[in-house]
């Protein structure tokens, strides 16, 4: 039997200072490819990152989070990913946990799974998370909980793994290029009947490590809630949203 092909992306912006850190946590031989997108960086995050040896791509204009993911995600799937493992190069999470993430998809247990970083409210506030991100994460997670018929500990993680087949069904170029993309993708995923689970990873906030402020939290909470009132206006057949439609083959899915 062929052996399955881990690969592990990472949509970068400005992370110099904290990539290496995030690649060296990695289990040695957890993975097949590292793929880096730099959404065009003002820093040496590309300087870095080839040093390293990662798969470096470059887009030459800033075209957001959720455009970066796009990217990262086709083309792990061009290069024939068996599981998919999306960490943010800033080192908020967790990379020693790859192995355990892998191991759950390949059990069949969950087609994905995210890291957990909300484990007690000590913890998180201890950690250095603004009082206004732990509210507004307990808030969003609990309404999505809800809506959505899950029991997640935490909605908004930069730490997923999916198994291929989430990726090639979900039509995520059809997601917005920004930080509601990850809001999308579950949705889509919950939408598509897919399994969804998490496992705890430590919280960590730190200088270096990026972060949307209270405006743009503001934003991408209000985003988060109109993706839910999509998804059950397409549900209940009063609209017809391009999100939760099967995904086209696309001939450009390398990048």
């Amino acid at each position: 039997m062929a052996k399955e092909k881990v690969i592990v992306v990472m949509p970068a912006y400005n992370a110099a200072s904290t990539l290496e850190r995030t690649i060296n946590d990695i289990p040695p031989g957890s993975v097949d490819e590292i793929i880096l997108v730099d959404d065009a960086s003002r820093d040496n995050t590309v300087d870095i990152a080839k040093r390293l040896g990662l798969t470096v791509v470059e887009h030459q204009n800033n075209l957001g989070y959720g455009a970066n993911q796009k990217t990262c995600y086709g083309l792990a799937l061009s290069k024939k990913a068996d599981y998919v493992v999306m960490i943010h190069p800033d080192y908020q999470y967790d990379s020693r946990l790859i192995n355990s993430a892998i191991d759950i998809l390949r059990l069949g247990v969950c087609d994905v799974l995210l890291g957990n970083r909300v484990r007690t409210r000590k913890e998180c506030l201890a950690s250095g998370m603004p009082l206004y991100k732990y509210l507004a994460n307990r808030f969003l997670t609990i309404i999505d909980n809800f809506a959505l018929g899950q029991n997640l500990g935490e909605f908004h993680s930069g730490f997923r793994a999916y198994r291929r087949g989430v990726l090639e069904t979900i039509p995520f170029h059809n997601n917005s290029d920004d930080f509601v993309f990850d809001a999308q993708l579950l949705i889509q995923a919950v939408h598509f009947g897919f399994t969804i689970g998490d496992i705890p990873i430590p919280v960590r906030y730190f200088k270096e490590a990026s972060s949307i402020r209270l405006w743009r939290s503001v934003i991408y909470g209000l985003q988060s809630l109109g993706v839910l009132t999509v998804f059950y206006l397409h549900r209940l057949g009063l609209i017809k949203s391009p999100l939760f439609n099967p995904k086209q083959p696309r001939v450009n899915d390398k990048i």
